[in-house]
């Protein structure tokens, strides 16, 4: 499961169909609706928001948003309420982390996207995420070094 901190404008087709099943797969895990992925790490930051039902919600919105301006047509009705979420903090090296992480899937699976992507110097969180300093996150799965660990949690 990847719930990228990047904006989804960032992704490839593919990447975005990803993001939409996994971001949905979090949905149902966030409600108690299954009993796999329960203890996964890129739920940490959700559940740790103050409503973490409305801002899994409030990530799939934006999902939603950048998959209808590419005229995709994934199903609204699936998104539950996203009343009440607040932004999450998400750390600037995790940011860079997951530029990092993008670009190389990029390189193998849509070079024509990464080229248009190679002018991007800072690139933009997801609408739900406020960026603060800080390194990778700690839920963080890499062997990528950790000088700054930064939590997403409040």
């Amino acid at each position: 499961m990847r719930l990228w901190s990047l904006h989804p404008r960032y992704l490839d087709a593919r990447g975005l169909v990803a993001l939409w099943r996994e971001a949905l797969l979090a949905q149902a895990v966030l409600l108690g609706k299954t009993r796999g992925y329960t203890h996964h790490p890129q739920l940490e930051r959700f559940r740790a928001a103050r409503n973490p039902a409305a801002s899994i919600a409030a990530y799939l919105r934006a999902v939603h948003d950048q998959a209808a301006r590419r005229g995709y047509a994934f199903a609204a009705d699936k998104i539950g309420r996203a009343r009440g979420a607040a932004t999450i903090p998400v750390a600037r090296g995790q940011l860079a982390y997951e530029w990092e992480h993008l670009s190389a899937k990029l390189t193998r699976r849509d070079p024509a996207k990464l080229a248009k992507l190679l002018h991007v110097k800072r690139p933009q969180a997801h609408p739900l995420f406020r960026v603060v300093r800080g390194g990778v996150a700690t839920w963080e799965k890499t062997s990528m070094p950790r000088p700054t660990r930064s939590r997403t949690r409040r």
